[in-house]
């Protein structure tokens, strides 16, 4: 049988964190976690990997996506120097710098549009807590679909770390949802 997915709904994010929170003191240091966290009709899907335990070459990661309502062209990656990305060449997605040494240094960024893309990251929290997370990629990917649309985007971000501190993860969590509503508003 199939495990049920696990959601997790509240009326606010304090309630929405104890909850995980709670999770995590009855199992602190998860090989898997996987949670939907439901907040004002907004999905967030929260999966954490480490195979630490298991004695085969280390693997961890933790990601944080959701669904992009509306079918914009926009498209961004942002990734550390370094690695490779070939999603950029589908898109016609073009290096970009966007004028934040550090961030600059740090990161390779590419997007079809340099102007949204400025905007978007223009807050220098959200620019702050993705340079000093362990290596990642951040952008919009899409994902085939069971029904008949095809391809869906999503706003993902994947941390080459399992993160299971909840005070770190909130933090996470509010900066994906900052740029997600960011994304949904334009």
């Amino acid at each position: 049988m199939e495990d049920e997915e696990k959601i997790i709904s509240a009326p606010g994010e304090k309630e929405l964190w104890d909850e995980v929170t709670a999770d995590f003191r009855t199992d602190p240091d998860p090989l898997e976690y996987h949670a939907v966290l439901e907040l004002r009709e907004r999905r967030v899907i929260l999966e954490i990997f480490n195979n630490h335990a298991l004695g085969f070459e280390a693997v961890a990661y933790t990601v944080f996506s959701s669904y992009l309502f509306g079918r914009s062209e926009f498209r961004f990656s942002i990734y550390n120097q370094g690695f490779t990305d070939e999603i950029g060449k589908f898109f016609g997605m073009q290096d970009v710098v966007l004028g934040y040494r550090q961030f600059d240094e740090r990161f390779v960024v590419k997007t079809n549009n340099q102007q949204k893309l400025f905007e978007l990251f223009s807050d220098i929290k959200t620019r702050d807590l993705l340079t000093f997370l362990p290596d990642l990629s951040f952008g919009i990917v899409e994902y085939t679909m069971d029904d008949a649309d095809g391809k869906a985007p999503f706003l993902e971000l994947k941390i080459e770390k399992a993160i299971t501190d909840t005070a770190q993860l909130r933090s996470i969590y509010n900066t994906f949802c900052s740029v997600l509503l960011s994304l949904e508003v334009t």
